[in-house]
């Protein structure tokens, strides 16, 4: 005699059935007949398309805004972790915790309200329009936009290590005549 073990969340079949459509509507299929699509052309005409004048441009703004973000995120926020981890000022907590503002907010959420502020008629563009440049739809409002939603990110990874460094190796290497900069760099 077997008996049926039922699962442990009640309605876990439906949910799961619920999910496997959506996922399939959502993802699955466009993905399929993407694949489908591409798979009917020949290499030719596959070479001419990632070759247009169009897609190089997209490729070259989405991977150099990615890399100047990333470039800007790695230099502050290893500095903004260092000064974490290391010193106690008043207000550390409250800075400490607005990095941590991206991943509450939605990326979709954090585009509209960067694109509204950095608008012409927004707060900071404003400022930026008087000047004579634009932030919002341009290279610079999209490096800004994913260093506003990457900085959490390194600076959650890079500030336990830093804590774990001992302070007596900072200053061994103070007292052997190291700069800050050498003592920050090693």
């Amino acid at each position: 005699m077997s008996r049926r073990i039922s699962p442990v969340i009640p309605g876990f079949g439906l949910t799961l059935g619920y999910t496997l459509v959506y996922l399939s509507l959502i993802v699955l299929i466009p993905l399929a007949a993407m694949f489908i699509h591409a798979s009917q052309l020949t290499f030719e005409q596959f070479w001419n398309i990632i070759s247009a004048p169009r897609v190089i441009a997209v490729l070259k703004l989405s991977f150099g805004t990615a890399l100047f973000a990333a470039i800007i995120n790695g230099v502050i926020g290893t500095l903004l972790a260092w000064v974490l981890v290391r010193y106690t000022f008043p207000g550390r907590k409250i800075i400490d915790a607005m990095i941590d503002l991206p991943f509450a907010l939605p990326t979709a959420v954090a585009g509209i309200a960067l694109t509204a502020l950095y608008a012409p008629a927004g707060w900071v563009g404003q400022f930026a329009t008087d000047l004579g440049f634009k932030i919002a739809y341009t290279p610079l409002g999209i490096t800004l936009a994913l260093t506003f939603v990457t900085l959490p990110f390194v600076v959650r990874t890079v500030q336990p290590v830093l804590a774990d460094i001992p302070r007596e190796v900072e200053e061994a290497a103070a007292c052997l005549g190291a700069k800050p900069l050498q003592v920050f760099r090693h």
